[in-house]
């Protein structure tokens, strides 16, 4: 048990990282690549996880150097005006994101409860909702960083084993997997807004900005240079694995009938009759884990953004701070009591944050080569030829989901 309590320490933020980053937004775009496409857009999620190493790497050494957070180096170093664009789009991306989330667990469970209850309507979402919300705003007013890594750790360690079980019970072919590493871009409607997705829901630039909050959180410095880089790997590796689990488990079952997803309930509806009762029992196992998970660190986001920029500490026990969380958890209720579609505007809402991202890049790059932030601890000639590149790649993946939001909205 020590051993494994020394380890869960290591990679903390790692784990962190990978509840706040494997959610609902990431069932719904991974297994609908899946579904529609095999494992043929396995790439992009292999280069955004590549990126997203070299960037956590980036800007957790920057933290761990600085003792500055990201957002507040962006305020001080270039003024209010980008700082405060990046700090507007990305609490805008996540209150868009946290009103589907709730939803689609809801609605999950509800799919799956149907057989459960005498009406087969199955659980009510608006009470499902509010019993979700009630467990994840008590964690939050009663934890501290070192209570949130544990609980983040349970709900990881939950989504893990449910979609790996899942995966192997319908696992396409080994073969597929490895050849959907090779770059093609199939030619159907809409592909380039679900790329978009693929790439923002891996490396938006809220997970950057995060991840030099908690490098702060964690206390690290200069001498911690390594364990930030091995607890970096560790949460990509997470992050790819269990993304790859998700898009092969819808690629073994609905890709090879023509199946189509819009939605993680149609992979539950879908997936019941090809799997069996238990597969798809452990797979909405896995949507409750992964939606809880994102939703703990969306909550939190509002006030150590707020705090980030400010400069000021982060104190989540502070009125305003509880004030603000309940606001953002009570979001979940919206598409529960007003009804709506939430998985749609999710794909657009990761699509959008992609156009955020390259700005994020780029300041972190600039920032890494001035003296007065580094003095002599500037960026070595590889990563900032490895960041340019990332820049560049955002900036392909921007105009991706410009395009595929203006043909879903002209469509």
């Amino acid at each position: 048990m020590k051993k494994i309590l020394a380890v869960l320490a290591v990679i903390g933020p790692g784990l962190f990282l990978v509840g706040y980053n494997i959610g609902t937004g990431s069932i719904t775009t991974m297994a609908s690549a899946g579904a529609d496409y095999g494992m043929t857009l396995v790439w992009p999620l292999l280069i955004s996880c590549i990126f997203t190493f070299v960037l956590l790497i980036a800007f957790g050494r920057y933290t761990a150097i600085t003792g500055e957070t990201a957002l507040f180096s962006f305020k001080r170093h270039f003024g209010v005006v980008p700082a405060l664009f990046v700090l507007v789009s990305l609490l805008l991306s996540e209150f868009v994101s946290s009103i589907g989330v709730l939803a689609v667990v809801c609605e999950s469970v509800q799919e799956w409860s149907r057989p459960l209850t005498s009406s087969g309507e199955g659980f009510n979402t608006i009470v499902l909702a509010a019993v979700f919300i009630a467990i994840l705003y008590a964690l939050i007013l009663n934890g501290r960083y070192s209570f949130f890594e544990k609980i983040l750790a349970v709900f990881v360690g939950l989504m893990g084993l449910s979609f790996l079980a899942t995966m192997f019970m319908v696992i396409p072919d080994v073969s597929e997997v490895i050849a959907g590493m090779v770059p093609s871009i199939p030619k159907q409607a809409n592909t380039a807004l679900l790329i978009a997705g693929m790439v923002g829901t891996t490396m938006g630039g809220v997970l950057y900005v995060v991840r030099s909050i908690l490098v702060k959180e964690k206390g690290w410095g200069r001498d911690d240079l390594r364990r930030e880089r091995n607890d970096a790997f560790v949460s990509v590796a997470v992050m790819f694995l269990l993304s790859i689990a998700i898009m092969a488990s819808a690629a073994g079952t609905l890709h090879p009938r023509g199946l189509h997803i819009e939605s993680a309930i149609d992979m539950v509806r879908l997936l019941e009759p090809l799997a069996g009762r238990f597969a798809i029992s452990v797979f909405v196992a896995g949507i409750v884990a992964a939606g809880l998970s994102s939703l703990f660190p969306i909550i939190l986001l509002g006030p150590w953004l707020l705090a980030d920029y400010n400069g000021t500490e982060r104190d989540l026990k502070s009125t305003s701070s509880r004030i603000f969380m309940l606001g953002v958890v009570l979001l979940g209720l919206i598409v529960p009591i007003f009804g709506g579609r939430p998985v749609l505007v999710m794909i657009v809402s990761q699509a959008l944050l992609t156009v955020a991202t390259p700005l994020i890049i780029l300041l972190m790059l600039i920032l890494q080569n001035r003296e007065s932030a580094l003095d002599d601890d500037k960026a070595s000639t590889l990563m900032n030829v490895a960041m340019v590149v990332i820049f560049l790649f955002s900036l392909v993946m921007a105009g991706f989901g410009l395009v595929g939001v203006f043909d879903l909205v002209t469509g």
